[in-house]
């Protein structure tokens, strides 16, 4: 004879509510582990900071006193002597006595005193290239070169040398005619710039240049040739 089971009272069919209700349970335990450790984290965290806080309340700072100024310095006090009018004073002062008459010498001596002067400034006159009428030598142009063919010897270093050309001499007429400031602006050697130079300033006065019918001072540009024959 067989036993039969009822289906009712079969633990088979609720072995999953009984897994359920256990797993539930221990993540309910779990969860209060957790939840008991924070707290007790947070706990020693509060205590921490209690401890903390009653220390620094029990810290008090120390006032400085601030020290007291100092006195001020003494004052110097001077003591007056009051004299009255009718006592004699004892110390006297000695004037020497000086006779001055017409002779007596009196010993002073005056310090050199030097003016200084102020110094002449010497305006030049102005030199002119070009005015209303130019500088001639006497007789004009013809006679400047028969004066200089007459007057030019040939150097014989020159000569020599087959040296020949233009020298240009510069030279200002002054206003009275005679010759000034002798130079060569371009030569040739061989003797020829000393020659001309030497030719021109024993020129004689030339009519000298003028500017609004005054004589004044010109600037004048010769050139002198040497050729050879």
């Amino acid at each position: 004879m067989k036993e039969k089971k009822n289906p009712e009272i079969s633990l088979e069919n609720r072995r999953g509510g009984y897994f359920a209700i256990g797993l539930l349970f221990t993540l309910a335990l779990v969860l209060s582990m957790f939840e008991w450790k924070s707290y007790d984290t947070e706990t020693v965290e509060i205590q921490r900071s209690i401890h903390l806080n009653t220390i620094e309340e029990e810290i008090v700072p120390v006032s400085q006193e601030t020290p007291p100024p100092p006195p001020p310095p003494p004052q110097v006090t001077t003591d007056i002597q009051i004299v009255a009018n009718e006592s004699e004073i004892k110390e006297e002062l000695d004037i020497e006595d000086m006779d001055v008459d017409v002779d007596t010498k009196v010993d002073y001596t005056v310090p050199d005193i030097q003016q200084e002067m102020p110094e002449e400034v010497i305006e030049e006159e102005e030199i002119f290239t070009i005015v209303e009428k130019m500088p001639e030598f006497p007789g004009g142009l013809k006679a400047l070169f028969g004066y200089l063919k007459k007057k030019l010897k040939y150097p014989a270093m020159a000569k020599d040398a087959g040296i020949k050309g233009k020298v240009y001499v510069t030279f200002i007429v002054d206003k009275d005619g005679s010759i000034t400031n002798v130079e060569v602006l371009r030569g040739i050697g061989g003797g020829c710039d000393e020659e001309a130079i030497k030719v021109v300033k024993e020129m004689p006065k030339w009519e000298p240049g003028r500017q609004r019918n005054k004589p004044v001072r010109v600037q004048y540009n010769l050139p002198i040739s040497f050729i050879l024959k």
